[in-house]
């Protein structure tokens, strides 16, 4: 893609895989098919098959000359949906999948995923599934991904609202307590061969995102959904940050960076940002968009 910085491979960090089987799934409970909770949600639902999904997703990246994407499937139990897209589309798409380490499968369902190949990270909720960053469950699941190098861990952190289910009407107990991305310091150096993600640069929690990624150099930030004036004033490095490029205050940073074990967004920030020659990438938003080159201060 043609952008402010150059001819770059453009790659999205954050996208959520809505399968058939996550439809399926949030219905389940209330006894609710798939085209019920679609048509509650005013939302197409999508063929069995997740290659054909996968299909969809990669058209609209050609469309907006994006290379890659993070595909997130976004509820426990629908690992084998993000599976079946990266089996379809391996040199396109990076397969994410939520878990309940709280689940009496979860780690079954881990070591099955990360077995296959075709998982690259494990998406953890504390807050939504109530638990500890610290909860020897948690241990278990980080002992698996560790035991594949390459397969990074996601830790939502923060505010955490979930409009799908305020809009189907269920109950969403999180509990803010198991929220904080400083939880997650004393973990991430117990796992140093681990690379952690915080999503939406600690949705709230900036100040503690930034110090959490400082004291550890295989925490990374995720910048999707960032908004904010304040934010947007302070992120402005120079071109030699972001992999080699400019961090845009509505962009989102990579997660996949952590996938390949290069340093990534936040660095800059406090003015240690390493440089990482030969890098080409530079995360966007799902909306795509062709930002104005930020100032440089």
């Amino acid at each position: 893609m043609q952008t402010p910085w150059g001819n770059l491979d453009v790659c999205d960090a954050h996208v959520h895989f809505f399968s058939r089987s996550f439809f399926q799934l949030l219905g389940a409970p209330s006894g609710r098919s798939a085209e019920d909770i679609g048509a509650a949600l005013g939302w197409q639902v999508p063929a069995a098959d997740p290659a054909c999904l996968a299909d969809a997703w990669v058209s609209e990246l050609d469309r907006h000359g994006v290379a890659r994407a993070c595909v997130i499937a976004s509820v426990h139990g629908d690992e084998a949906s993000v599976m079946a897209a990266v089996e379809r589309h391996p040199g396109r798409l990076l397969g994410y999948f939520m878990l309940n380490p709280a689940a009496p499968d979860a780690l079954e369902r881990t070591r099955a995923a990360v077995a296959s190949g075709r998982v690259h990270a494990v998406c953890l909720f504390p807050a939504m599934h109530c638990y500890s960053v610290e909860d020897p469950r948690v241990r278990q699941v980080l002992e698996i991904a560790a035991s594949r190098p390459g397969t990074a861990v996601f830790v939502h952190c923060g505010v955490l609202t979930v409009g799908v289910r305020k809009k189907l009407g269920l109950p969403s107990p999180f509990d803010m307590r198991f929220s904080n991305p400083i939880d997650l310091h004393a973990v991430a150096l117990r796992f140093p061969e681990v690379n952690f993600i915080v999503p939406h640069f600690g949705a709230g929690y900036f100040r503690e995102a930034l110090m959490l990624a400082d004291l550890c150099p295989n925490v990374y930030l995720d910048t999707s959904t960032l908004r904010g004036s304040s934010v947007a004033r302070s992120t402005s490095p120079a071109p030699d940050a972001c992999c080699s490029a400019p961090i845009h205050p509505s962009s989102r940073a990579a997660g996949m960076r952590a996938c390949s074990r290069n340093r990534c967004v936040a660095w800059r920030l406090s003015g240690s940002a390493p440089k990482t020659p030969g890098s080409s990438s530079v995360p966007t938003s799902s909306a795509f968009f062709t930002p104005e080159p930020p100032p440089v201060r």
